[in-house]
């Protein structure tokens, strides 16, 4: 998927409240984040092993008389020596073939409904976690999401990111093995429209996060919605 951002200079500048549902133009209805494994796509191995011997069994005619019949008949190339050590073969390179790692990392999820009349192209949110011992300890994780949401549309908007609630926690904190850590909120950030408009929150600001913008869509996007910025 591609992501257009419509950077247009004019910009309607809008508080944007979760609490409030009814007075925004989207309504963030629920958050949660969690602890996943992201499970790594297994590389595809194209073995280099002999062709197959062209023989009377493997033409087209007798292959075919063997996929129609109902006991299942096993393919005589399969069970000859050199089938055998086609498939011996075939494994080997497919096992030591490298595979990319497993990732460990958090999952950010809302469910967020377009209450405005307007068609929204982008969206980007942010997950604000308050450390409790330490209200000071305020951690902002930022997303870009390519919702293409239309009035009305309901969507949730999930994205992966390596980054964790906190990089610190104070000696209070590490010292509470079941005490809730921090105070969680949600937000909407910016919203960039079909029509060329942005609406974006008076507080927030996007040469904060140019240059994070810039390397989210720097790579072609592939079936994901969101990327962390």
């Amino acid at each position: 998927m591609v992501v257009k951002l419509l950077l247009k200079t004019s910009m309607l500048v809008l508080l944007m409240t979760p609490s409030v549902f009814s007075q925004d133009p989207v309504s963030i209805l629920s958050w949660t984040w969690s602890h996943v494994t992201k499970r790594a796509a297994k590389s595809k191995v194209d073995p280099l092993v002999p062709a197959k011997p062209i023989t009377p069994e493997t033409k087209n005619f007798q292959r075919r008389a063997r996929e129609q019949r109902t006991d299942n008949p096993t393919d005589p190339y399969e069970a000859s020596i050199e089938g055998r050590s086609a498939a011996m073969e075939r494994a080997v390179q497919e096992s030591r073939a490298p595979q990319p790692d497993d990732q460990k990392g958090y999952l950010y999820d809302i469910d967020v409904r377009n209450d405005s009349d307007y068609n929204i192209d982008v969206v980007f949110w942010e997950f604000q976690f308050t450390e409790i011992a330490n209200p000071n300890n305020i951690v902002r994780r930022q997303f870009l999401c390519a919702a293409k949401m239309k009035k009305g549309d309901r969507k949730e908007l999930s994205v992966f990111s390596l980054l964790g609630p906190s990089d610190t926690l104070t000696v209070e904190s590490l010292a509470s093995s079941t005490g809730k850590l921090f105070h969680e909120k949600a937000q909407i950030n910016r919203l960039e429209l079909s029509d060329g408009n942005i609406l974006q929150r008076h507080d927030w600001k996007y040469s904060d996060v140019k240059d994070s913008v810039k390397r989210a869509t720097s790579t072609p996007w592939g079936n994901e919605v969101c990327r962390p910025l």
